[in-house]
């Protein structure tokens, strides 16, 4: 007998080449490198040149997996990207990376769950695989979340940035008896109730306009720290392990205090937790793509490592996921 995974193969990420720098935001709204520093944990953030779309920085991102997997754009049948910033109302920002990776084959779309949103398309990925759908997917974390924000408003313009992240996950056939490897539980949540603690105040529907982004700041730490816990326990049980079998946990990047706050309540280490944000700001759904390849690339995770990875975000979303690398 034999059991489908959704193994990662290779991980990449991209950053834009312009960096804002706390200093430099500091001349433009009432903040200094000192109080972002010790309130967020943040020392810059990557801004995307003009002209320069989430579509491309999520290519970026996807060349260097494929590079990393050994894989080329005419092995992948399967393109998520999880963004909340696409280059257009539609098409999906998929579809368009499909077409500058040269692609006529395959499946791409869009999914929306803002800072959970790479979470969730690992998850949505492993469920295509198991179920015949895909044989090799892109999952891609991309955001433009500059263009989103109001530079006048000190609450939340220091806190995000612009980048990219992307696994290729691929399918494989593992014997009952054979060592664990890949996708090994997840667990996804929501709830729209607390939809106006983080949220933009525009779209299509409402507005016609992008809108800017607002955030209660107290109310989503509140939250954050108990939500991210949750599924983080709830992975591990459906796997049948306990948080003292993981060797890293890679949560999304959104300020220093909550990933703190959460490796204390769980028990965890600071040594077994990634932290970039202070590097890249809060990106959104491309957070937790960047901080993993850091840990690869820099070869804290290995073969054979437990991983979980987590991530919350507005709506409110939040999930997380088992991996064995």
């Amino acid at each position: 007998m034999t059991k489908t995974r959704s193994i990662i193969r290779g991980v990449g990420s991209y950053l834009p080449e312009k960096i804002l720098t706390n200093d430099e935001l500091a001349k433009r709204v009432d903040t200094s490198d000192e109080w972002i520093q010790q309130r967020v944990g943040i020392k810059q953030r990557h801004i995307a040149a003009e002209g320069q779309y989430t579509s491309d920085l999520a290519v970026e991102a996807a060349k260097r997996a494929m590079a990393a997997a050994g894989v080329t754009p005419d092995d992948i049948d399967l393109i998520i990207v999880a963004t909340t910033t696409p280059d257009y109302t539609f098409p999906s920002a998929a579809t368009l990376v499909q077409m500058k990776l040269g692609m006529h084959h395959g499946m791409a779309f869009d999914l929306q769950a803002v800072c959970s949103g790479f979470v969730y398309g690992m998850v949505t990925a492993d469920s295509y695989i198991k179920n015949d759908l895909s044989k090799r997917a892109l999952v891609i974390g991309a955001e433009t979340f500059s263009r989103l924000l109001d530079w006048t408003d000190r609450t939340t313009c220091v806190l995000f940035g612009d980048g990219a992240g992307a696994v290729v996950l691929e399918k494989a056939e593992l014997a009952d008896d054979a060592p664990e490897q890949g996708i090994l539980a997840s667990a996804l949540r929501s709830d729209g109730h607390h939809w106006d603690k983080l949220y933009v105040d525009g779209g299509p529907s409402t507005t016609g306009t992008t809108g800017h982004v607002h955030m209660q700041g107290k109310e989503v730490f509140r939250h954050a720290v108990g939500k991210i816990t949750d599924v983080v326990y709830d992975t591990l049980d459906k796997a049948g392990y306990t948080v003292d079998d993981l060797d890293w946990f890679v949560p999304h990047q959104a300020n220093r205090r909550i990933i703190e706050g959460a490796g204390t309540k769980l028990g965890l280490p600071p040594e077994k937790v990634v932290m970039t944000v202070g590097e890249h700001a809060n990106t959104s759904a491309a957070s937790v793509p960047l901080a993993l390849s850091v840990a690869v690339a820099d070869g804290r995770i290995k073969s054979g490592d437990l991983v979980m990875l987590e991530a919350m975000g507005g709506g409110f979303t939040w999930g997380a996921t088992l991996i064995r690398w």
